[in-house]
């Protein structure tokens, strides 16, 4: 009896021991293809401003511009300061003060708009844009010029100033762009969406180009919005709520290359955040369809697809909300 009861614990722990392995088998199998599937490219050079000789210096090689010399130094004037070398925003001006440093100072920058890195000197704290990695120059903590006790101290060649709050872009491909225009026009802190083409290899395509399935664009659109009203990732999980992730041919009855789902992403925030929701979609038992795409250029689309349904008085055929998270 003893030796019964001494096999029957010796199977049970190795049947134990063999569920928690292939457990661990298949975690570690549904982690892979994650992985595999979603690869980030950096930000195309096609669409970043051509820089000057003492821009890129700057910018691309890390110079320093000399003290008290930028446009931006004493400026005082209300608006948003943005990359010169992408035109992602990256400061608002009630972040901005006087420091006497000799080069423009804010103490906040605005959402995931500014990364840093550690200096090669191994004394400071290099910031660059979070978008396109152009430099922008250094942060400084402990300093005490303001509550919030940090100091970005930036080139004004790295920068270029616009009057008005912040506008930042996203794209998004969800089928016919009527409906995804439509559903994003809604929601608050969105300033404009646009239709458009996107992904493909034909330049300043034609809808008729486009309906051809040979140019290789997908009808998107481009939102224009607030980041400071509305995040990048609450847009994101908006674009799965509205259209169906999981379809792969199309989106509802249009059927065909140009009607895939597809996230356009600009930077390595932007990336991350879409793969964190296809993950989220998938662990709620989704087969997410959404390829993830690195920008490319974005050509606006005729004048009568424009807010076709404010026009024609309809609503969207194949568009509707859907809670998924």
């Amino acid at each position: 009896m003893n030796r019964y009861l001494l096999l029957c614990i010796a199977i049970s722990v190795l049947f134990i021991t063999s569920c928690t392995k292939q457990e661990s088998i298949k975690s570690k199998t549904n982690e892979e293809p994650m992985s595999e599937r979603f690869e980030f490219f950096p930000l195309d050079m096609n669409l970043r401003t051509p820089l000057s000789p003492e821009e890129e210096e700057i910018i691309i090689h890390k110079g320093t511009e000399w003290a008290f010399r930028g446009a931006y130094t004493d400026l005082e004037e209300e608006g948003t300061y943005y990359c010169k070398w992408c035109d992602s925003p990256l400061y608002s001006s009630t972040s901005k003060f006087h420091s006497g440093c000799g080069w423009p100072s804010f103490d906040e920058e605005l959402p995931f708009a500014v990364t840093r890195h550690p200096d090669p000197d191994g004394s400071r704290t290099e910031i660059v844009c979070s978008t396109c990695e152009g430099h922008l120059g250094h942060v400084f903590l402990g300093e005490r010029f303001t509550e919030k006790d940090t100091r970005h101290c930036v080139n004004s060649i790295s920068l270029v100033f616009r009057s008005g709050p912040p506008v930042a872009q996203a794209v998004f491909a969800g089928g016919c762009f009527w409906g995804v225009e439509y559903l994003f026009e809604q929601k608050e802190g969105v300033y404009s969406a646009v239709s458009g083409y996107t992904g493909g290899k034909t330049e300043n395509p034609s809808y008729q180009d486009v309906l051809t399935h040979t140019t290789g664009h997908l009808e998107a659109v481009r939102i224009l919005y607030n980041p400071q009203i509305i995040s990048y990732e609450e847009l994101a999980r908006f674009f799965f709520e509205i259209h169906d992730p999981t379809q792969t041919n199309g989106q509802g009855p249009d059927i065909g290359n140009q009607y895939l789902s597809a996230v356009f992403y600009r930077s390595r925030h932007e990336f991350d955040v879409a793969v964190k929701l296809v993950g989220l979609l998938e662990e709620k038992g989704l087969s997410i369809a959404t390829t993830l795409r690195p920008a490319s250029t974005f050509y606006v689309a005729e004048q009568y697809h424009q807010d076709y349904y404010l026009k024609s008085g309809g609503v969207p055929y194949c568009h509707a909300y859907t809670k998924r998270f």
